[in-house]
């Protein structure tokens, strides 16, 4: 068996009246992220550490923000995508570590609901996706709630 690691950072602008879409569920805030598609953040990470570890380059290379088949796409989508061009390379996910950064909102009692959502969309076990959160206190574009970022590592195996 072979394994391979990738790593994915992805960052969006939050802006008043937009739609909070975090780890493929909405999030009731007052601020939401923009972005050509539906700008979920954590989902567009997973997607470039999958892409990474397999070495088949980054989400916009096959998702082009200039293509308007995505303007607004559902990210799920997006990840289902990827889950195929990986398994058409042989992978399978190993495990997926994601961190979070933002001030607000709190994304504690919707983890639960993302790890369940990610697994569904991406056909593997919840045991094998951990999402963290933090805030940077205060500091940088996060702490002062211009934006989301979030930072993903992907194991993946090939058989």
């Amino acid at each position: 068996m072979k394994i391979r690691v990738g790593f994915g950072y992805d960052v969006h602008k939050l802006e008043e009246g937009s739609d909070f879409w975090l780890g493929g569920i909405k999030i009731p805030h007052t601020k939401g992220a923009v972005g050509h598609s539906d700008a979920d953040v954590l989902i567009h990470a997973i997607c470039d550490a999958l892409l990474g570890a397999a070495n088949m380059r980054d989400i916009g290379f096959h998702f082009p923000p200039n293509d308007d088949q995505y303007k607004g796409i559902d990210s799920k989508l997006l990840l289902r995508k990827v889950m195929s061009i990986i398994e058409t390379r042989g992978f399978t996910v190993g495990n997926i570590d994601a961190t979070i950064a933002l001030q607000e909102p709190k994304i504690g009692p919707y983890m639960d609901k993302m790890r369940k959502t990610l697994s569904e969309t991406m056909e593997v076990e919840e045991i094998d996706i951990s999402i963290k959160a933090t805030t940077t206190e205060r500091l940088g574009f996060e702490g002062r709630e211009e934006g989301v970022s979030a930072y993903v590592v992907a194991l993946l195996e090939q058989h």
